[in-house]
């Protein structure tokens, strides 16, 4: 039976190159993202095993109504993948900009609780996979990073989700790349890591045998 996967942050990127590598592998996609033109170009390029459901990953509700309308599209959902995220354009605590920060924790940390909250009852339908992207800057220190704190609360979220879903046949990972040439940079990043490196990195975690729960991937690029 053909499985299926929620992305959220699907219209570019790596939420998007994820999209058409689980396609490829013959996996249904829904793809979730405020730009409704551009997941409705990529739902056309997928086709038939692609849903377009454009929302806000900060609004519980949408989240919960595209979760639904694509378990009930393609039959349930066998992973979810929490990738939508965003930096700062004002780093620093002092030099900071708070109502930035509110809205980097808004999507960085609530909407993927969101997202996680959204796709667990039908992931314990079918002893799911959660996906989570961290990143580098959730492994190490980076002078003042409020960026990478966020992403230190994915990966110890993520451990304890794969705790947690463990107990009934369900698992939890963070994928957790170094810089990546995405739309996330102002300027183009061409000697680092492709989004379509992180999607094969996601897609190891899914289609990892069921006795092997894979709890991180984390890849740097060589240069």
């Amino acid at each position: 039976m053909t499985k299926t996967l929620f992305i959220t942050g699907a219209s570019t990127g790596i939420g998007a190159e994820t999209a058409r590598a689980a396609a490829g592998a013959g996996w249904n996609v829904g793809l979730f993202a405020r730009s409704a033109e551009k997941l409705a170009a990529l739902a056309g390029e997928i086709g038939d095993q692609a849903l377009a459901l454009p929302g806000d990953v900060t609004d519980l509700a949408a989240q919960e109504a595209a979760v639904a309308a694509c378990a009930a599209r393609f039959g349930g959902l066998d992973a979810a993948f929490a990738n939508a995220g965003k930096g700062l354009d004002t780093p620093g605590t002092e030099a900071g900009d708070p109502a930035e920060w509110r809205q980097l924790i808004d999507l960085n940390i609530m909407g993927l609780l969101y997202t996680a909250r959204a796709a667990l009852p039908e992931l314990r339908k079918t002893k799911g996979t959660l996906v989570l992207t961290g990143s580098a800057a959730g492994r190490r220190h980076i002078t003042g990073s409020i960026y990478g704190a966020t992403k230190w609360f994915v990966h110890g979220y993520a451990g304890n989700m794969a705790e947690e879903m463990r107990a009934w046949g369900g698992r939890c990972a963070v994928v957790a790349p170094g810089m990546v040439d995405t739309p996330f940079f102002d300027e183009a990043r061409p000697d680092k890591l492709k989004p379509e490196d992180v999607a094969a990195a996601v897609m190891h975690i899914l289609e990892a045998p069921p006795r092997a729960g894979v709890r991180e991937v984390f890849l740097m690029p060589q240069n």
